[in-house]
C-alpha cells in the first residue's frame, strides 16, 4: 500500500489546525486555540508541521484542507492557501467534510467510547458547528461514519431532533454544542465537551480519497459554504 505525505488544514472553525501524514501515520501537528487568526498562523504553522516531520514542501504527494461547512473567512483562508501550495508543487488538491472529520475525530473521545460501547450500533453522532444564533451546521452519523441525515443548517428549539432521540441515543458535541444543552431537553440526548475539528481526524477520509484518486480541481474548487455569506455592519454610535 502507498504511503503518500500529506499535508492537511483545518480552518474551518476558531481553531488553525495543521497535520502532516505519511500514510494512516501522524508525522507532526500545530494547532492553535481559539484565537481566529488563520490568515497570521497557518503559513507559520505549515512550515512547523514540514520542520517536525522532517520533510520539505518539494516531497509532499498532496494537500489536503477542510472544505466546511463552516466560518466563511476561514474556508476561504484554508481553501485558498491549499490550492496554492497545490498549483505551486503540481500535486494533488484533496478536500474533506468538516463535519464527517469532527464526528471520526469524536471516535477517540473516551466518554463517547463508552457511550458507543454501551449502545452498540443504536448511538448515534450529531457534530455541531456554530452559526449564528441559535442555528447550527450538523449532520448525523452512525458510529461507523456513515451518514443517515445530510449535512444541513438547523435552528435548534426544544423540538429538534425529537423524532430521532425519541428512538436513539444521539451524542452531540462540537463548538456549536454548547449552546444547544439547554434547548434539547430529551433523556436521550447526550452532550460532550471539548470535542474540535482537528487536521489529525482528516487523515483517514482524505487518504481513502487519495488512494481512490478523488481529487479536486485545484482552478475551480470552493468550500462547501452550505449557506450565502452575509456581511454586517456595526451600528453606529449615537452621541
Amino acid at each position: 500500500m502507498a504511503r503518500p505525505l500529506i499535508l492537511h488544514m483545518e480552518t474551518a472553525t476558531d481553531i488553525c489546525s495543521v497535520a502532516v501524514s505519511k500514510g494512516d501515520r501522524l508525522l507532526a501537528l500545530v494547532e492553535s486555540g481559539p484565537e481566529r487568526s488563520h490568515a497570521a498562523l497557518l503559513n507559520q504553522f505549515t512550515r512547523k508541521c514540514l520542520e517536525q516531520s522532517g520533510i520539505s514542501f518539494r516531497e509532499l504527494d498532496a494537500v489536503a484542507v477542510s472544505k466546511g461547512p463552516g466560518s466563511y473567512t476561514g474556508l476561504r483562508i484554508g481553501v485558498s492557501t491549499a490550492k496554492g501550495i497545490a498549483y505551486a508543487l503540481r500535486v494533488p488538491l484533496l478536500s474533506c467534510g468538516t463535519l464527517e472529520h469532527l464526528a471520526l475525530g469524536a471516535l477517540g473521545n473516551e466518554e463517547v467510547r463508552e457511550l458507543s460501547c454501551n449502545t452498540g450500533q443504536s448511538l448515534l453522532l450529531c457534530p455541531m458547528l456554530d452559526a449564528r444564533r441559535m442555528e447550527v451546521y450538523t449532520a448525523l452519523y452512525t458510529t461507523g461514519i456513515r451518514m443517515v441525515e445530510d449535512v444541513s443548517a438547523r435552528i435548534i428549539d426544544p423540538g429538534s431532533f425529537r423524532r430521532e432521540l425519541d428512538g436513539r441515543l444521539i451524542c452531540f458535541f462540537g463548538p456549536g454544542a454548547g449552546k444547544c444543552r439547554e434547548v434539547i431537553d430529551h433523556p436521550n440526548a447526550r452532550f460532550v465537551e471539548d470535542i474540535q475539528p482537528s487536521a489529525r481526524n482528516m487523515i483517514n477520509p482524505v487518504l481513502r480519497n487519495y488512494m481512490g484518486e478523488s481529487f479536486e480541481d485545484v482552478a475551480y474548487f470552493e468550500p462547501f459554504y452550505l449557506k450565502d455569506f452575509i456581511a454586517t455592519t456595526p451600528r453606529k454610535k449615537v452621541l
